[in-house]
């Protein structure tokens, strides 16, 4: 199996990267690696959902305790009856994350990143119709943070590529990208299943992965942003080091002044009605926050 370092970083090669994971080496692979407290201002977190709290606790121990399990993490907890943050009951957290001041200097000009993380859902979660996971995001100043939601305003200039568990832990990506023909076909031809909803984003390969509880698993997510008038973007993801998901021919972005800007580190139930409700009290963790601007 592969070691946490190979999952976090499965590129061969990035400019600089940061790590809460503890210990953390000086470099992968020969490349600078910033060692990060997990905790809000060396994370350069902001805008988060004050109704909702994101402590640092130690998890409890896995199915099949290893040595590289996380020894402190961010926990969420989902009580009885909870979904969407809007709703009378909210549930999980939500804030954005650009990294260290290192990566979020390089972030304005970079074409290429990865950033990732670790989950562990307690022992017997029931995953209802689903919830949200984090993902990367970006766009063109503070719309860059109204682009999830089920909004349709300035699309064209932003975008949010959180995940998604479904029923039974199945994965997928929840995408909001600048809505176009180009994108829509190259989303929807993900496998083994790929579906524009209704009203809000496109599910990107539905049942690619499956998600269990009460382990670790990690997540690793690269976004590859398109040369404006060309549709050369990519969007990758790995679980456990496995790629499960990878498209291309897609579009970012459509001016030079949207760009990356780390992820939106939000997770709930829902959904905003009450059939995607936590049927009881429920909690998660989060742990090993990392990421590496490649170019």
């Amino acid at each position: 199996m592969l070691s946490p370092w190979s999952q976090l970083f499965p590129i061969s090669s990035f400019h600089l990267g940061f790590t809460t994971f503890s210990p953390s080496p000086a470099s992968i692979d020969g490349h600078h690696v910033i060692s990060v407290r997990l905790a809000d201002s060396p994370l350069g977190i902001h805008k988060i959902t004050r109704s909702l709290t994101h402590e640092v606790v130690c998890p409890p121990p896995s199915r099949h305790p290893s040595s590289d399990d996380p020894q402190l993490a961010w926990q969420a907890r989902y009580p009885k009856g909870s979904c969407s943050p809007k709703t009378e009951i909210p549930g999980g957290f939500g804030f954005y994350l650009g990294g260290p001041k290192e990566i979020v200097s390089l972030l304005e000009g970079a074409k290429e990143v990865v950033f990732g993380y670790r989950v562990m859902f307690e022992k017997g979660w029931e995953w209802v119709k689903g919830g949200k996971l984090p993902g990367i995001y970006g766009g063109i100043g503070d719309i860059a943070y109204r682009c999830s939601g089920g909004r349709q305003n300035d699309r064209c200039k932003c975008f949010d590529v959180r995940l998604m568990w479904r029923r039974d832990g199945q994965g997928e990506i929840y995408a909001y990208l600048p809505i176009n023909e180009t994108n829509t076909d190259a989303l929807l031809a993900v496998l083994p299943c790929s579906k524009a909803n209704p009203d809000y984003g496109i599910s990107v390969g539905i049942g690619a992965w499956i998600f269990g509880s009460g382990v670790w698993t990690t997540v690793a997510q690269r976004v590859q942003l398109n040369d404006i008038g060309r549709a050369d973007g990519e969007l990758q993801l790995w679980i456990n080091g496995e790629c499960v998901i990878h498209a291309k021919g897609l579009i970012f972005r459509e001016d030079e002044a949207s760009h990356i800007k780390g992820m939106h580190f939000q997770t709930f139930f829902g959904g905003h009605e009450s059939d995607w409700a936590s049927p009881k009290d429920q909690h998660a963790w989060f742990s090993d926050v990392s990421g590496a601007v490649i170019r």
